[in-house]
């Protein structure tokens, strides 16, 4: 009795560390994840400022071309929006982007 109450320790201890060892794996690859996120949030930042500089400038040009590359530039700039609020987790934009 006394040698299966020690080897059922034995496997309960062995279990308990590698249960251990993966939950640490999994939280370092969340956290890296995570880390992914806030760069690729900034960079999403970086390109939606520089598009809406681009976008107050004025056309000097009144062609069908340059206004379709400007609208083309508006939805990119809405992309990216969307893209950054999706990577940021609100749950309200995809109310507002049906509507």
């Amino acid at each position: 009795m006394l040698i299966f109450l020690i080897t059922l320790l034995t496997v309960l201890v062995l279990v308990c560390i590698m249960l251990g060892y993966k939950l640490y794996k999994y939280s370092i690859i969340i956290l890296e994840i995570e880390d992914a996120i806030e760069k690729s949030i900034d960079v999403l930042n970086e390109r939606y400022e520089s598009m809406e500089k681009i976008l107050q400038k004025e056309v000097f040009f009144d062609s069908i071309e340059v206004r379709q590359v400007i609208n083309d530039i508006k939805v990119s700039q809405d992309s990216v929006y969307y893209v950054s609020l999706i990577l940021m987790g609100e749950k309200s934009i995809e109310k507002n982007i049906e509507d």
